[in-house]
């Protein structure tokens, strides 16, 4: 007897060891609350980017512990900075976004 699915499974396929431990390094980045909230305060600025100016005033923290939170965002893959002049600007790279999400997109299974 064939047991029949009932829904579609969360992803398309099994991922690998070694995007495993890559993943989780991107995940352990987002676990902490201030990382969390600064990635979303680059990704909803308007124009799709932040200077690091902008992103000391939301919190109750040193500008080098910001700092320090933006760089493991950085070292995660998540976000990426371009100096101009003094300060530094902040965007989320899309790429890696999109790979999160498509986490937990559920796969398109073809109509029987």
């Amino acid at each position: 007897m064939i047991a029949e699915v009932c829904c579609a499974p969360l992803v398309a396929g099994t991922m690998s060891q070694d995007e495993a431990a890559e993943l989780s390094r991107v995940f352990k980045a987002l676990a902490d609350p201030v990382r969390l909230r600064l990635l979303n305060l680059i990704a909803a600025h308007p124009g799709g980017e932040a200077c690091v100016c902008d992103l000391t005033g939301p919190f109750d923290l040193s500008a080098p512990t910001i700092s320090h939170h933006l760089k493991v965002l950085r070292e995660a893959g998540l976000i990426e900075g371009e100096r101009r002049g003094t300060w530094v600007y902040y965007r989320t790279i899309p790429q890696a976004l999109t790979r999160l999400s498509d986490l937990f997109t559920p796969a398109l299974v073809p109509a029987p």
